[in-house]
């Protein structure tokens, strides 16, 4: 099948990029797979399993920008990582790598494909494909070092607050690697955005990655990057979350004592085991194998496939 992947922005990205990095996954996913796929991103973009077909990046960043100009011949399916209106005579999907507000759902174009069932049922349809990582990138230790790690953006949403006020109360050490400097104590260390060396270093190293959502995470690719690393995941039951951290990779609560008393759980889980639910159900090709199931579905039908739950 010929695949025609868009993303308007340069691929891969210099530093975390978590929508630049699936999207490089899945193309070599489908490369691996078998498929041909072009590459229609910005000038510069260098993903050497794909044919680069490149856009101007401001004209491509606006809603009503036209794809089937740059098309290349024989391109079977576009995926675009963004929304776009549907191509006339080119069957079109799109990934949504967001949360929309409820009273902005209409305004949604056709084709729309979410990150998993929490997401999808959120989004009123039941398409979703769970995003994938490439294991060869990542390192896996099942030694650890002397630290809990909490990674993202330093935001209420993503409960940094819950993952230093748990450590505290846990008595443990923790390293915060996020985009804000919060106010330090002994127990706690800032490193700030980490590239993407030091992340696999802190990942590998980590006891548990401290994931209490305060959002409805659309999926949270941090918590398979833990995953993959040999790391367990505490985390909140908030969307995707227990689709994604089963018993034999983490721990979930619904409140901070909750989480402060799975804590002691995390040191039960065999690193072995989390690494082995990302190899089965969030690899690079078991994403693109999914998202082969939904093109193959929209080319035979015209109606997307409803995902499958992954390990559930």
């Amino acid at each position: 099948m010929h695949i025609a992947l868009f993303h308007p922005g340069k691929l891969p990205a210099k530093r975390y990029g978590g929508v630049e990095r699936v999207t490089v996954w899945l193309a070599r996913g489908l490369a691996e797979l078998g498929h041909r796929v072009s590459l229609l991103a910005a000038p510069g973009s260098d993903v050497p399993e794909t044919t680069l077909i490149p856009l101007d990046v401001s004209a491509a960043q606006k809603p009503a920008f036209d794809l089937r100009p740059h098309l290349p011949a024989g391109t079977e399916i576009v995926h675009a990582q963004r929304p776009v209106r549907a191509l006339e005579g080119v069957p079109t999907v799109w990934t949504h790598h967001g949360n929309t507000r409820p009273d902005q759902l209409d305004d949604l174009p056709p084709g729309m494909i979410c990150l998993s069932a929490n997401h999808a049922t959120r989004h009123h349809t039941n398409a979703f494909v769970y995003n994938g990582l490439d294991p060869d990138e990542y390192r896996f230790s099942a030694t650890k070092d002397s630290y809990d790690l909490f990674l993202g953006k330093l935001h209420p949403s993503k409960g940094y607050a819950w993952a230093m006020e748990g450590a505290k109360r846990t008595g443990m050490r923790l390293i915060v690697a996020g985009g804000w400097r919060p106010s330090l104590r002994r127990d706690l260390k800032y490193v700030g955005e980490v590239g993407n060396e030091e992340k696999m270093s802190l990942l590998a190293g980590a006891r548990c990655l401290w994931a209490p959502a305060q959002w409805d995470e659309p999926f949270g690719l941090p918590l398979i990057e833990a995953m993959v690393s040999g790391t367990p995941v505490l985390g909140t039951l908030k969307g995707a979350l227990p689709e994604i951290v089963t018993p034999d990779a983490g721990a979930l609560g619904e409140t901070l004592n909750d989480l402060v008393e799975l804590r002691a759980r995390i040191a039960t889980i065999a690193p072995e085991a989390c690494r082995a639910r990302v190899e089965r159900f969030f690899s690079h090709r078991t994403m693109a194998a999914e998202y082969l199931r939904c093109y193959e579905a929209v080319l035979r039908t015209g109606v997307l496939p409803a995902g499958r739950v992954g390990g559930m």
